[in-house]
């Protein structure tokens, strides 16, 4: 049974490519993220083929945000799909909304706190409150959970914070910005090893380019998830 803490993020430009990769990394993975990057390539598309015909858990990365009423019933539109995990702004208003759009389905919302490719300067920037990152990562993770978010999106170097909050009991942590040992880091800033961000309370890690753009990209897949095998609970 392939361990689908690994989620293998499809950021390839087209259907055709993500098959292509899905194909290489064949019974090794079981988890993929298809995100916005692919939704004029035919995201849904390679969605609904890796989930109906392969047997794939899909995990739709579309970081939705918009007024309730339109994030309602766009959500509402995507659990149609019979696709696990989705990811909207961890906004309050947001997430009750994608999680009245979600009733009745198994689809799973998840709320995205801080982008992992931002840091302080990033956020100034955006007139965000003042605070260190790790404590407004927490602060709106425990705003989500309390409107409904199934789980957050969040950087492995806040995950135990995450994890230790009450309102995190029985909630999904899910992390990008993970690199194994040596892999360049490329725009994501808050990084670390699967077996670490797994160690730290995430569910589940999203790794892409190390994987993609690796020679071998089932071997690579099949040495993280061998870094994360002495972090399994």
């Amino acid at each position: 049974m392939p361990d689908d803490r690994l989620i293998v993020a499809l950021d390839v430009p087209n259907v055709v490519a993500g098959l292509e990769l899905a194909a290489r990394l064949g019974d090794t993975v079981s988890f993929y993220k298809i995100g916005l990057g692919m939704l004029t390539g035919g995201g849904l598309a390679l969605a609904n083929e890796l989930k109906q015909e392969q047997g794939k858990r899909i995990f739709l990365d579309m970081k939705l945000f918009d007024i309730g009423a339109t994030v309602e019933a766009a959500v509402r539109g995507i659990a149609q799909f019979d696709l696990d995990f989705l990811t909207v702004h961890g906004d309050p208003h947001v997430v009750r909304a994608a999680r009245q759009g979600a009733a009745g389905s198994e689809m799973k919302i998840l709320a995205v706190t801080i982008l992992t490719s931002l840091d302080r300067d990033d956020l100034d920037a955006s007139c965000i409150k003042a605070g260190d990152v790790a404590g407004l990562v927490q602060e709106r993770a425990g705003l989500a959970f309390l409107a409904g978010a199934d789980g957050v999106i969040a950087s492995p170097q806040e995950a135990a914070m995450i994890r230790a909050l009450p309102e995190a009991a029985g909630k999904l942590i899910v992390t990008p910005g993970v690199r194994p040992e040596g892999a360049a880091l490329g725009d994501q800033k808050r990084v670390m090893t699967p077996a670490r961000a797994i160690a730290n309370g995430a569910d589940h890690v999203v790794v892409g380019r190390p994987i993609w753009q690796a020679d071998d990209p089932r071997a690579a897949a099949i040495a993280i998830l061998a870094d994360m095998q002495p972090a399994r609970h």
